[in-house]
């Protein structure tokens, strides 16, 4: 039976999912419809693939919007987060299953009792971070639980970074992924849980002296608090673990150069400035109090201190960052990003303290086939080509938490290549 995907979303984090589900169409006698407000981008994501069309839509139509979704019997929505509302109302109303690989939010949650009640699955978190951090954690959790280990410890650490042989920037960085998230990452802050204290930082502290982690095969990495790690304790049936952590990688240097921006207010998106005569250098004064020389360079970078005029479409500085941003962080061709997960997880078994690693190290192709893409894009992908299969049959409003959605996501994705290497040592005896 011919069953219609529709991906809204077309930007970097869809090239390797238009793929995966091309390939799964073809032997499904399935389509694939990638709508996007930019049609040529749409174009060039499908090019020739058969069994899949890009057509361009504005996502705020109603009309537009609608008529595409009625034809659906499964909707992807990676259109930037503000917008999945607009998709996951209509998927309620049609009766169309919706995934997402954004965080969950609070209208989407109202839509619960209505998602339920129609037999409909909608499934978001499902990308990489958030995704697959859930589904490999809470497969090891679990795992450690039926052993009957007690958890006292769960620190969960992920980034998109550069590989090795790209890496040739003083940030050790480049755009894999949108670049406005990159700009905004960690305005609102982090809570977690350490030594059975909750702690909470402000934007302002979060890139300040961050701690670092050993991540084998690539040596220090620098870690900061990732939003509200406290919201996932009852879903990972940990509520009573001393520590709770879910955190962004970076390389340490870009720590203590992001401090700077962000306190110097580099990162506002509320504020309009007069940017008619403003030069790069005199926005980015308010800079130089949290400058000193080891990071001057990496500033210099990123031409913060070019006397050259603002753009005048520019209205933010957050708008000026991402386009210095886009101009001096992109990646070339050729270059190779790479992702980096690592679960720690400490237990007490039978009176004695263990502790568990699982790493995933996974390194792009080029700078459209990339491991970024890759890890948000599989997950989405894998859990269609279940859904329309009636091989997941749960229904609700659902994040990748329990075994009937893990369990056979996982799975597939060792076979694509995503893949945990797991330690498992003794601490000390208790």
């Amino acid at each position: 039976m011919t069953k219609n995907i529709v991906l809204f979303g077309a930007g970097k984090s869809a090239s390797f999912l238009i793929k995966y589900l091309e390939k799964e169409c073809s032997v499904n006698n399935w389509n694939l419809i990638v709508a996007d407000n930019n049609l040529p981008l749409a174009q060039s994501k499908v090019g020739l693939l058969s069994n899949a069309i890009a057509i361009g839509i504005e996502v705020e139509n109603q009309e537009q919007r609608s008529n595409v979704i009625k034809e659906a019997d499964l909707v992807i929505s990676l259109l930037p987060p503000a917008l999945h509302y607009l998709v996951a109302s209509d998927c309620v109303l049609y009766g169309k299953n919706l995934l997402t690989a954004s965080y969950l939010d609070e209208k989407i949650m109202t839509l619960a009792p209505d998602i339920k009640s129609k037999g409909l699955l909608f499934l978001c978190e499902m990308g990489l971070d958030p995704g697959i951090d859930h589904m490999s954690a809470v497969k090891l959790i679990h795992e450690i639980k039926k052993l009957g280990g007690e958890i006292v410890s769960f620190k969960s650490h992920c980034g998109g970074l550069l590989a090795p042989e790209s890496d040739d920037n003083p940030w050790h960085y480049k755009m894999s992924w949108n670049p406005r998230n990159v700009v905004m990452a960690g305005s609102s802050g982090a809570t977690f849980r350490e030594e059975n204290l909750t702690r909470h930082l402000a934007y302002e502290q979060l890139f300040h002296d961050c701690k670092e982690v050993a991540i084998p095969h690539l040596g220090q990495l620098a870690y900061y608090p990732n939003r509200d790690s406290l919201m996932y304790m009852k879903l990972y049936d940990l509520e009573n673990t001393p520590t709770f952590l879910r955190t962004t990688l970076r390389y340490p240097v870009f720590c203590r150069g992001w401090n700077s921006i962000v306190n110097a207010g580099l990162t506002n998106d509320k504020d309009t400035i007069d940017t008619r005569e403003l030069s790069f250098r005199k926005w980015s004064e308010p800079s130089l109090p949290f400058v000193d020389a080891g990071i001057k360079k990496q500033l210099a970078f990123l031409g913060l201190y070019d006397n050259q005029a603002i753009p005048d479409t520019l209205k933010t500085s957050a708008d000026i960052l991402q386009y210095l941003l886009e101009k001096n962080l992109m990646m070339k061709p050729s270059d190779k990003d790479m992702v980096v997960m690592l679960h720690e997880i400490e237990y007490n078994l039978k009176n004695v303290l263990h502790k568990t690693t699982s790493l995933l190290l996974i390194t792009g192709e080029d700078s459209v086939d990339t491991a970024m893409a890759k890890t948000v894009g599989l997950p989405l992908g894998i859990a269609a080509r279940l859904i329309l299969q009636e091989k997941i049959l749960v229904t609700g409003l659902h994040i990748p938490v329990i075994p009937e959605i893990y369990a056979p996501v996982l799975q597939e994705l060792k076979r694509q290549g995503v893949s945990f290497e797991e330690k498992d040592s003794v601490q000390f005896l208790r």
